[in-house]
């Protein structure tokens, strides 16, 4: 169980990076769709928010410890990986893994405000 503090600070990195990580999976399925010449454009953007998101992730595990956030940092830097050997289209998967452990932190702290009657 997480101090009260640390459970505020990962349910409001949690919803924020839930955002992100639906972001970059949704521009890595457009991405699919883009004509060749577009491609290289909209993989730098996509490479540009998922390093963001990894840095995002970075300092919720040191503003609320969790396990999760390991894990989820390591499904993004396997995205990155991905984006960088130009399969972007592979990284959903990871980008996916990453949505499923920042939601699983964010209900655990959602669940654990409530129990305290602050949410």
């Amino acid at each position: 169980m997480m101090k009260t503090d640390q459970a505020i600070k990962a349910f409001s990195q949690s919803e924020k990076l839930k955002s992100a990580l639906i972001w970059a999976t949704q521009l890595t399925q457009v991405h699919l769709s883009l004509a060749e010449s577009d491609k290289a454009g909209a993989e730098k953007i996509i490479k540009t928010l998922v390093s963001m998101i990894g840095n995002e992730i970075t300092v919720a595990q040191k503003a609320a410890p969790h396990a999760d956030w390991l894990e989820a940092e390591k499904n993004v830097n396997t995205a990155m990986v991905m984006l960088n050997s130009g399969v972007a289209h592979d990284s959903s998967f990871h980008l996916t893994q990453a949505l499923s452990k920042v939601t699983n932190i964010g209900q655990q702290s959602m669940t654990q405000l409530i129990d305290e009657g602050l949410l």
